[in-house]
């Protein structure tokens, strides 16, 4: 689950990686969504263009804080949570303009944490 307050390069990297991440491990069921938690009335067309580009990354679109419950810390640009049922394994946050290809490799480095070696 990616949370990110805005489309930039950056997170068009970390969702492009992830589309291949899910795509290599359909068997194991790994599944990637970004919410957007904007208030922007554009958003909805930008999301849309960025979803023809990837297609297996869900997309969607939340309030500026995010779900209840998640507590997504205000002054994170992108944090990614990786879990499995109701155990997280693995949780990143950048503030606005820190994510990097290097935090991008890392974080999809932490994908076998929670991908079934079955």
């Amino acid at each position: 689950m990616i949370f990110a307050r805005e489309i930039n390069d950056s997170l068009t990297g970390l969702v492009k990686s992830l589309d291949a991440e899910v795509e290599k491990n359909k068997s194991a069921k790994l599944h990637a969504t970004v919410v957007m938690l904007s208030d922007d009335e554009a958003l909805e067309k930008k999301l849309k263009e960025l979803g023809e580009k990837y297609k297996n990354v869900s997309l969607g679109i939340d309030n500026i804080a995010g779900p209840k419950g998640w507590d997504i810390a205000k002054d994170a640009d992108v944090t990614v949570v990786f879990y499995t049922g109701n155990n997280v394994k693995a949780n990143h946050a950048f503030k606005k303009g820190a994510l990097k290809d290097a935090d991008v490799a890392k974080i999809v480095a932490d994908i076998p944490k929670i991908v079934d070696k079955k």
